[in-house]
């Protein structure tokens, strides 16, 4: 089998790498001509786990290939994958311009029959409207199929998720072409991962509601911490005794200071303007960004009232700067959306991440950067534990607190045991949890 990936940022470099890996023959294409060069010298545009390693394994087997011949690559492949960026207008909804332009550009490649299937996140009707372009600029004089095809990847996890995913979701219209993509997918087979066949127009609005309901999940514990800060009740006791029910799950039940990254953000609003446009609402999910949008405020709240009511001039010390672990994404990063707070209100913030620095300053972060965490300490009035990257699980807390001029810790993913930081001689600040110390 040869396909073709249209598109080499994260989810069509991570999905065409792992067909590759399936044995199949992959070819993914970009507009961008440096890039293409980097991904054929082996060197990746984006920070993910095992995916280096990944790539070069298949580039040197010669099953995956990067070119910027698109109209050539079309031709050569029987199923063409998009997976085109999808960003968010300034209203909220999902701009599909790059799914249309690459649908025009297949209709005028046409040779044969061709499978088109999205990948991209878009919203319920873009295949409708795919299928009607290139069937209106083809003229109808080769046959094709338009399937949704949507992914469910998890940056830092992404190869994982693929390889052994909770299942495929293939919405074709035809039965000839959902047939060509589950023999894509058939060594998944072998770890019976269940295919979920639909129709185009649900397999497209599976993944919004995916997102969306993870999103309402974090909002609503996020707000249960705060209930549980008023009322003097321990979050954590009250998430596991919620997740232990079959019907509510463990995951998404960790407070913090919100959700962040490519997907939620967009596609909880992307959802909104879907049902605004089809005159209906979604106020459940509208809450849950109001939500999300207020959570940074309420973090540097918690910041601020620690350190006695003023940031002015205050030292902080910011340990995470990507939206979550194991990746160097930080598009609507909690941890940057705090720093930019504290900023807002007079303190200087010294700030380190593993792998995000860069991207960090390049979406124009303003504090200072430190070479490392205990760099980040240095006379700082407070540490902020921001995202929680498994070399922040286990700092060394003396080296820590002798670094610190006062010994302030607020721990914005609840890394750490409040008793024990007390006991250690922090003055430790949670989210939501028992036992945590706010006097001086």
């Amino acid at each position: 089998m040869n396909i073709a990936m249209v598109g080499s940022g994260y989810v069509g470099l991570v999905s065409g790498a792992c067909f590759a890996e399936f044995g199949v023959r992959v070819t993914c294409i970009d507009i961008d001509a440096q890039k293409v060069s980097m991904l054929q010298a082996g060197k990746l545009p984006i920070y993910e786990p095992g995916l280096e390693e990944l790539v070069k394994r298949n580039v040197e087997s010669g099953r995956l290939h990067f070119t910027t011949d698109l109209e050539a690559a079309i031709r050569d492949n029987l199923v063409v994958f998009l997976a085109v960026g999808t960003p968010q207008d300034p209203h909220g909804r999902t701009d599909v311009s790059q799914v249309m332009a690459v649908a025009e550009k297949i209709a005028v490649a046409l040779n044969g029959y061709k499978v088109v299937t999205i990948k991209s996140t878009v919203p319920v009707g873009t295949g409708d409207r795919v299928e009607a372009l290139i069937r209106e600029k083809s003229g109808g004089a080769h046959p094709f199929s338009v399937v949704s095809n949507p992914e469910f990847l998890r940056e830092g996890a992404a190869i994982e998720d693929f390889m052994r995913p909770n299942r495929v979701v293939i919405g074709a219209d035809e039965d000839a072409a959902a047939a060509i993509l589950e023999d894509i997918y058939r060594p998944l087979h072998l770890i019976e991962t269940p295919v979920v066949r639909t129709g185009r127009r649900s397999a497209e609005l599976i993944k919004y509601a995916s997102n969306a309901f993870l999103a309402v999940k974090i909002s609503f514990i996020n707000e249960m911490a705060d209930l549980c800060e008023r009322v003097g009740a321990d979050v954590h006791d009250i998430a596991r005794g919620m997740g232990l029910d079959q019907r509510i799950g463990r995951k998404f039940l960790h407070p913090g200071p919100g959700y962040g990254g490519s997907c939620f953000p967009k596609d909880t609003r992307a959802i909104l303007a879907t049902a605004a446009e089809h005159g209906g609402s979604m106020h459940i999910v509208e809450a849950a960004v109001v939500v999300n949008e207020r959570r940074a405020r309420l973090m540097a709240d918690k910041i601020e009232a620690a350190l006695g009511g003023c940031l002015e001039n205050r030292r902080i010390a910011l340990l995470g700067l990507a939206f979550k672990p194991n990746t160097d994404d930080v598009r609507e990063s909690p941890a940057l959306r705090v720093a930019r707070e504290l900023l807002s209100r007079g303190a200087h913030v010294r700030a380190f991440d593993p792998v995000a620095v860069e991207t960090a300053r390049a979406s124009g972060f303003e504090g200072e950067i430190a070479e490392d965490e205990y760099d980040a300490c240095v006379g700082a009035d407070a540490l902020v534990l921001a995202t929680e990257w498994n070399q922040f699980r286990s700092l060394n807390l003396a080296r820590i607190k002798s670094a610190l001029a006062s010994p302030w810790v607020i721990d914005l993913r609840n890394i750490y045991e409040p008793e024990d930081m007390v006991r250690r001689g922090f003055h430790y600040v949670a989210v939501g949890r028992l036992g945590a110390s706010g006097d001086e």
